[in-house]
């Protein structure tokens, strides 16, 4: 997962959350779980963007928009190149609760 700020190059939002996915029933489950995220801390979602089977999903929150790609539509589209001006944080993936706690 890559952060990219753009809040110093772009007037319609502040950054760009950046996520990759195997499949694209993973692409859904990982929208999903955002867009429930938010609505837990009250962040409304403001447009989605693509559908069930799509490669690539875009979902604005207004200040962050999240683009949850498959590595080959990520690839394709190089947003990282695209703003290579932005500053970019890259996020290390978590594991899951279960495999955290295991001895």
């Amino acid at each position: 997962m890559t952060l990219l700020d753009l809040s110093h190059l772009s007037a319609f939002t502040g950054s760009f959350l950046l996520c990759s996915a195997f499949s694209t029933r993973q692409v859904q489950a990982i929208s999903d779980a955002i867009e429930e995220a938010g609505e837990r801390q009250g962040i409304r979602l403001a447009h989605r963007e693509g559908k069930a089977g799509a490669e690539w999903v875009l979902l604005d929150f207004g200040h962050v928009v999240a683009h949850i790609f498959t590595e080959r539509a990520r690839n394709f589209y190089n947003l990282e190149r695209l703003w290579r001006a932005a500053h970019r944080i890259d996020i290390p993936d978590v594991e899951p609760a279960a495999a955290q706690e295991a001895p």
